[in-house]
């Protein structure tokens, strides 16, 4: 499988953000790839009032637009994040969804950890707006297993190790990283989730600023099994993209067997954590 990673400047003018989603996608798409990954909240990133403002239910605008895309162009198209509105939940929720070649929604993943840091000299508060999910989801593009997170959840590792445990051969890791915390955290971590779980990794990031005070690392990679950077982005919109050889995952699942040495049954979580 050929897989693609979009990354994006999105800003709070949404439709600027679609159309240059859908031109970097039909790139993508004119380059090969059957798997096309957008960025977290890339068709609208801006601050909390703005998303409330922007926010979509599943079949508005933004996914049928990209609905429209994976069907002429015969791809799978996991559509990053947005902010999803329903009538069922009182807060937004961070939502990805996995669209296939037909158009159809194969898949919904509503990001479980949310964002409540202090870094760089902001504080992010996620859950103001927004409530976690909890289903952790692994989808199928064809035959293949992936497994779907976004950005905060990469520094989770249980929920990489439970998608793997799952099926899950590829991860999809859709993200708007944020500059302080990506230029020493964002490779180590994908790598480590990579090499952990003897799996594909596609993390398209977000690049550059948006209101109010979002600046995003950029970087988006695509990574092997066993923890091989097969592609970066440079430092501006694009897209890139790389071959997923499953034979070599085989082979990497054999020869280092991690995933079945694990002993289930000698862990336990403590009582107690620490803040």
């Amino acid at each position: 499988m050929r897989a693609a990673a979009v990354q994006l400047n999105s800003t709070d003018d949404k439709h600027r953000n679609l159309e240059t989603a859908e031109r970097l996608v039909r790139a993508a798409a004119d380059d090969g790839a059957e798997l096309i990954a957008l960025p977290e909240k890339w068709n609208l990133l801006a601050g909390g009032e703005a998303l409330l403002a922007g926010a979509e239910q599943l079949d508005g605008p933004t996914i049928t637009a990209v609905r429209s895309w994976a069907r002429e162009l015969d791809v799978h198209v996991v559509a990053g994040s947005i902010a999803e509105r329903s009538p069922e939940r009182e807060k937004l929720s961070n939502t990805s969804v996995l669209i296939g070649p037909g158009g159809e929604i194969d898949a919904t993943y509503r990001k479980i950890h949310m964002f409540d840091v202090d870094v760089g000299g902001v504080a992010y508060r996620e859950s103001e707006h927004e409530q976690p999910g909890d289903e952790i989801v692994v989808a199928h593009a064809d035959e293949v297993p992936v497994g779907m997170t976004v950005c905060y959840d990469l520094r989770f590792p249980e929920l990489y190790r439970i998608l793997a445990v799952r099926g899950a051969r590829v991860i999809v890791v859709p993200a708007a990283f944020t500059l302080h915390t990506g230029k020493d955290h964002w490779e180590p971590l994908l790598r480590a989730r990579a090499i952990e779980n003897s799996s594909f990794i596609v993390a398209p990031n977000q690049v550059g600023q948006a209101p109010p005070h979002y600046h995003s690392y950029g970087r988006s990679m695509i990574l092997d099994p066993w923890g091989v950077v097969l592609a970066t982005a440079h430092d501006t919109e694009c897209f890139i993209a790389a071959e997923l050889d499953f034979a070599l995952q085989d082979r990497v699942r054999e020869s280092l067997p991690s995933l079945a040495n694990r002993r289930p049954q000698s862990y336990r979580w403590p009582q107690e954590v620490p803040a």
